[in-house]
């Protein structure tokens, strides 16, 4: 059912901290932020052009991977930078490095293997019924009852980033290329695959989540690590198995995967994801937006404007321009993408908001 777009709903009632703390106004909308972003995600019915305000990322301390990355929200609470780091689930040693964001592998400690065909020996699977699920659901109860659409994010790699993980970066590489390595590594990411569902199961179990995050970096700033066809036989099929579990919980399936990986997407579609948001400044998220946007949803990134040239009606022509490009197809979606966020301020944003929401309500 439309809703009608009404003035008053122009109104600021928050600015938002977005990616790497843009602030970014948060308008007085007629449904909540979650329901806003589950009818564009999961109905495919937009109610307004979503910017990633809406959501919410949740990064329990029980699951090890976050403590490791350097990212624990439990309770609300960010962990300490000195805090960060350690044991990730599989007991790899990671130490946090500031100046990155993020964490790398503990240098000097040694590789669980350097052939694939040896993972059965040598990976210790984490027992993750031993973690005290309810001690965390009661803890996060509170932190859970906002009104925005609440992800989980895995952060230390879905399927690549975690064979770099086990084996190194060249061995990891090369072991995707050795013929005699592969079978062991679709046994591998097959296993993976099951201990995520697992971790799925658990998390829809003890909080009320509406989605996942899942991460794997696929390339480097020039191209992808590896071909296509490699993408498809050796990481897609199991990452279906995980998306089909989400959806049949019924929850949203998001992909985070940096680099430079356009000609990658159609492995990303395949791979059953909901949702995917390109680095901007290395892949043409317009051009993947009509290529693809009927497809997956895009984090698609606007033409860009300068706040200390342009005219108050040129920047509201360039968000209203932006809309009626990319909001006017049914059957594309796409949100703004997350490295425009120090752009959506003032007019721009507020104009970005009226037209999606006027847009919209006559699709």
């Amino acid at each position: 059912m439309a809703i009608p777009f009404h003035e008053d709903e122009l109104t600021v009632v928050e600015i938002s901290k977005a990616f790497r703390d843009a602030s970014v106004p948060v308008f007085h909308y007629p449904i909540t932020m979650r329901e806003a972003w589950k009818r564009m995600a999961l109905d495919k019915k937009p109610v307004w052009m979503c910017t990633g305000v809406e959501t919410f990322s949740f990064y329990p301390d029980i699951i090890p991977d976050n403590r490791a990355r350097g990212y624990v929200n439990d309770g609300g609470r960010r962990i300490k930078e000195e805090e960060k780091g350690g044991r990730d689930m599989f007991g790899i040693e990671w130490i946090y490095v500031p100046v990155a964001e993020g964490s790398m592998e503990k240098p000097g400690c040694p590789h669980l293997f350097e052939d694939a065909n040896d993972w059965k020996a040598a990976v210790k699977w984490p027992d993750i019924d031993s973690w005290d699920w309810e001690a965390s659901k009661k803890e996060n109860a509170e932190l859970l009852k906002n009104d925005q659409f609440r992800y989980i994010t895995f952060l230390n790699g879905f399927g690549f980033e975690r064979l770099i993980s086990f084996m190194g970066f060249e061995a990891a590489a090369m072991a995707l290329v050795d013929e005699e390595q592969q079978d062991a590594l679709k046994g591998l990411f097959d296993r993976l695959s099951d201990l995520y569902c697992r971790i799925i199961d658990k998390c829809c179990e003890a909080y009320d989540i509406d989605g996942f995050i899942i991460h794997d970096d696929w390339g480097t700033q020039r191209a992808p690590f590896f071909s296509f066809d490699t993408g498809r036989e050796l990481l897609v099929p199991y990452m279906k198995k995980v998306t089909d579990h989400i959806h049949a919980k019924g929850k949203v399936a998001e992909l985070h995967s940096c680099g430079c990986n356009e000609m990658q997407i159609e492995n990303y579609i395949a791979g059953g994801w909901d949702i995917w948001g390109p680095m901007s400044n290395i892949n043409n998220t317009q051009r993947l937006f009509e290529d693809y946007g009927d497809k997956i949803i895009l984090g698609v990134m606007p033409d860009l404007y300068d706040p200390k040239v342009d005219s108050e009606e040129t920047i509201r022509e360039k968000a209203n321009a932006f809309v009626q490009k990319f909001c006017s197809d049914p059957d594309k979606i796409c949100i703004i993408n997350r490295y425009f966020g120090p752009y959506l301020q003032g007019v721009y944003a507020e104009e970005l908001y009226k037209a999606s929401r006027m847009k919209y309500e006559n699709c």
